[in-house]
């Protein structure tokens, strides 16, 4: 049911090109602010999760789980995170750069170790530090601050690489596409700051 089709010279499968679809529309959706991106992002991580445990990327497959948890507090956010008035794009206060590192670092070590140690995992450093750099992307955009497209723009460079040599060349493909619109998004997000400043 899930075999191997070739598209426009990528092999991949019929659920990593649904997860490509849904994915695509939640990023999409994100940049233009739409809550309903998250419903979106719930159904690809559900796919996703899929995907990547056939793969042996552990970490990311269980990301999937903690983005989902996370999508539903993200959309709840999105509405009613001000005082039960929708979220404006602000910036990170400089403070909150320093604490938004520092847990990126502390998740990689945890994520890493315990995928080197409990996993068959042959990319254990690789997958904990892309995922721990997910968990504060995906942190920082449920609460429309403007430098979650920074650490996705970082995050997503770097996980083109991986999923090439995973194989999964069509998720290495959205992945190459996710980086154009993090861009997008976060010229578009500066803009709204700096506006509303």
């Amino acid at each position: 049911m899930n075999e191997a089709l070739t598209l426009a010279g990528l092999v991949t499968t019929p659920l990593e090109l649904i997860s490509f679809l849904l994915a695509i529309t939640t990023v999409a959706l994100n940049i233009r602010q739409k809550h309903w991106a998250w419903l979106f992002s719930i159904a690809s991580s559900a796919t996703y999760a899929v995907v990547f445990f056939d793969a042996k990327l552990y970490g990311d497959m269980g990301l999937q789980f903690v983005f989902i948890a996370a999508s539903i507090w993200g959309w709840y956010q999105w509405l009613h995170g001000a005082g039960e008035q929708p979220l404006v794009v602000t910036r990170l206060k400089r403070a909150a750069w320093g604490w938004a590192i520092a847990g990126w670092a502390i998740g990689f070590i945890l994520l890493s170790s315990f995928l080197d140690r409990y996993t068959d995992t042959d990319v254990p450093h690789a997958d904990g530090f892309l995922t721990a750099g997910s968990l504060v992307g995906q942190l920082l955009l449920g609460r429309k601050k403007v430098e979650n497209w920074i650490v996705w723009i970082v995050v997503d460079v770097l996980y083109v690489g991986l999923y090439v040599y995973k194989g999964l060349n069509l998720t290495a493909f959205l992945y190459a596409l996710f980086v154009v619109l993090a861009y997008t998004g976060l010229r578009a997000w500066s803009n709204i700051a700096r506006r509303d400043a």
